[in-house]
C-alpha cells in the first residue's frame, strides 16, 4: 500500500489541567509532539495518561489550558480522519461483526474507498482473521484492528494507547518497525505505555509524568545524561588518568567498570591500547528506562487510596481506561 508522506503534524499540549471534582488528572502539564519522530508517554498507573490524550481528541473537555493539533482543535480541523488516527481501547468495535465489515463500516462512514480496508487488514497482519467475528479476536488480533482502524485516513499523526499489550514478541517486533516506518515517512507518532524495556527500543523522545505533571521530557540520551562508553579492565584508575590527557571525562560504576563521557568506542579503545591497559568490555552505554522512570516517579502518589487503590473521580464524572479506571 502506499504510505501517505506528508510531513506529521505538531501536538501541542500547554498548561494543561483537568479536574473532577477534587480529583486531579491532570497538572497544568506542557509538552510537544513533533513530526518524524516517535514519542513515548509514560508514567506510572493513574498518572493522568490516558485523559490528557482524551483531551487532545475532544473526547473530555479541560478544566484549562490547551491540546492543539498544528494550532488547531480537534474539532476545527479541515481533516480529521487524514490528520489524526487514534487507537485508545481494543475493545471499540461490536463483538458480532467481523473485523472486515467492522472497517468497512468506518470506511463507508468516513466516505473512505472500502479497497482501503483489504490494504489495512494486509498491513495489520490480520486478513485471515476479517471473515472472523471481532469478539472472538485474542487481545493481539484486537489490538491489530484497532490500528488498522486508526489508520484508515492515512493520518498524519498516529496515537496509540498501549498498542503492544496482548502482542505476542513477533507482533512487537513487526509493530516497532512499523511505527519506526512510519516515523521515517515524516508521521508524528505517540504512544502511551507501561511496557519501559519495549518503549526504550521504540521511540526517540520521552514524557513522563506522575500526578498528572509533567516530571521529565527530552531524548534517551538527554535523560539519561547524554551519550558515553562503558568500558571494564583490570586498572580502572590508570585507564581513567588516560582519558583525561585526551580530554574524555569518565566516572567509575558500582559494579567496577569505568563508563567514558563518550559515544566514541574507538577512542576508548585506542587510547587504553597506548596507555597499556587491558580491556575487558568496551560497548555503548544505553539508558536505563526503567531505572529513569522509577527514579523519577516514585513516592507517594495523590491519586492511590489508603487501601493502594486508584482514588477515582465521581462516577458521573469518571473517565474509564481499558483497565477500568483513569490511566
Amino acid at each position: 500500500m502506499t504510505i501517505n508522506t506528508t510531513a506529521g503534524a505538531r501536538v501541542e499540549i500547554r498548561n494543561l489541567t483537568k479536574r473532577f471534582g477534587s480529583f486531579v488528572a491532570v497538572d497544568n502539564l506542557s509538552f510537544d509532539v513533533d513530526p518524524g519522530r516517535i514519542t513515548g508517554f509514560l508514567g506510572p498507573n493513574g498518572a493522568g495518561k490516558t485523559t490528557t490524550l482524551r483531551i487532545l481528541l475532544e473526547l473530555v473537555h479541560p478544566t484549562s489550558g490547551s491540546a492543539l493539533i498544528d494550532g488547531k482543535r480537534y474539532h476545527d480541523l479541515a481533516d480529521p480522519l487524514g490528520t489524526v488516527g487514534a487507537a485508545l481501547e481494543a475493545t471499540n468495535f461490536h463483538p458480532g461483526r467481523t473485523g472486515r465489515d467492522h472497517l468497512r463500516v468506518l470506511a463507508t462512514a468516513a466516505g473512505i474507498p472500502t479497497r482501503r480496508v483489504d490494504e489495512l487488514l494486509e498491513l495489520t497482519g490480520i486478513p485471515a482473521a476479517a471473515r472472523k467475528r471481532a469478539g472472538e479476536y485474542s487481545m493481539g488480533m484486537r489490538q491489530r484492528l484497532g490500528l488498522a482502524a486508526a489508520l484508515l485516513g492515512d493520518p498524519r499523526i498516529l496515537i496509540l494507547d498501549e498498542p503492544a499489550n496482548g502482542l505476542d514478541p513477533e507482533g512487537i517486533r513487526w509493530l516497532r518497525g512499523f511505527l519506526r516506518h512510519l516515523a521515517d515517512e515524516g508521521k508524528t507518532i505517540l504512544i502511551s505505555s507501561h511496557l519501559l524495556q519495549e518503549v526504550q527500543q521504540t521511540v526517540d523522545e520521552i514524557v513522563i509524568i506522575a500526578n498528572g505533571a509533567l516530571v521529565r521530557s527530552g531524548s534517551m540520551s538527554e535523560l539519561s545524561g547524554g551519550a558515553a562508553t562503558l568500558v571494564r579492565t583490570s586498572d580502572a584508575d590508570r585507564l581513567a588518568g588516560a582519558l583525561r590527557v585526551a580530554d574524555v571525562l569518565s566516572e567509575p560504576a558500582p559494579d567496577g567498570a569505568l563508563i567514558a563521557k563518550t559515544s566514541d568506542l574507538r577512542l576508548v579503545g585506542d587510547v587504553a591500547l597506548r596507555a597499556g591497559v587491558p580491556v575487558w568490555e568496551l560497548r555503548a552505554k544505553e539508558a536505563d528506562l526503567e531505572a529513569m522512570f522509577f527514579a523519577l516517579t516514585e513516592g507517594t502518589n495523590r491519586n492511590l487510596g489508603a487501601d493502594g487503590n486508584l482514588r477515582a473521580p465521581a462516577e458521573h464524572d469518571a473517565v474509564r481506561g481499558p483497565e477500568g479506571a483513569d490511566q
